[in-house]
């Protein structure tokens, strides 16, 4: 059966459907050995030679997923032209034969639940804002905000233009010269909590997610990681 070359590239495990289509426009994916560009491409994978990076492409691969607790100071790329750690070389020699991939971003400096996969139309339904799938942070930020500062970030402050949507805020620990604060959101843009809490005068000092959707990272270690299974996935699915 034909479908769009980007939801096939998505299933085989390459990335997420808007990481496959960045490839088409980059000329990195051919069919029976021709590069292709068009977006609109339909083919039966099970007719045709799909290549990535000139090596053939897998759509039967069984699926695999992973909860990691990723340590500040690597990157959620598949490369670096900086030299810098990889997420992925935290998987080295468990065995894991499935090409993988992150599910969205954490910063380098940010640590915490990073789901690895290489199910592509469960990234595309976790990262499309449409989904509103929720990520929950602990936030650990200067001084200590006030109720109304607080109540800003719940309702939506103006960012670069956009208003965010709204927020669940919680205070977790206070001192003179910090506070810890949970916050959940379900949107995904860049350094997004980071931005929230420096445009009320807070600046973050550590950040790690804690949790997708309802499933929690728990006591998972810095660097380490777990399989998880069909109930996990319905957890994050099923939101906040």
């Amino acid at each position: 059966m034909k479908e769009r070359l980007q939801k096939i590239l998505a299933r085989s495990g390459a990335g997420s459907r808007r990481t496959a289509e960045q490839y088409i426009s980059e000329g990195r994916v051919s069919i029976n050995g021709k590069v292709v560009t068009d977006m609109g491409i339909k083919v039966d994978p099970a007719d045709h030679e799909i290549c990535l990076n000139g090596k053939p492409i897998h759509c039967s691969e069984e699926k695999i997923y992973i909860l990691l607790n990723k340590p500040t100071g690597y990157v959620t790329t598949l490369s670096d032209p900086q030299g810098r750690p990889i997420v992925t070389s935290l998987l080295a020699g468990a065995g894991i034969s499935q090409r993988v991939f992150p599910v969205g971003r954490l910063d380098l400096d940010t640590e915490g639940a990073l789901l690895l996969t290489n199910d592509g139309e469960l990234a595309q339904h976790i990262l499309h804002p449409s989904f509103e799938i929720t990520k929950t942070y602990a936030a650990k930020v200067t001084g200590r905000p006030s109720v109304d500062a607080i109540g800003r970030l719940a309702q939506g402050i103006e960012l670069e233009g956009r208003r965010t949507s709204p927020a669940k805020l919680k205070v977790i620990r206070e001192t003179a010269r910090f506070t810890v604060i949970e916050i959940t959101i379900h949107e995904g843009r860049k350094r997004q909590v980071r931005k929230m809490f420096a445009a009320i005068g807070h600046p973050v000092l550590e950040l790690k997610r804690i949790a997708y959707g309802r499933l929690k990272l728990g006591s998972l270690p810095s660097g380490k990681f777990k399989i998880i299974g069909k109930k996990d996935i319905e957890k994050i699915l099923a939101g906040n």
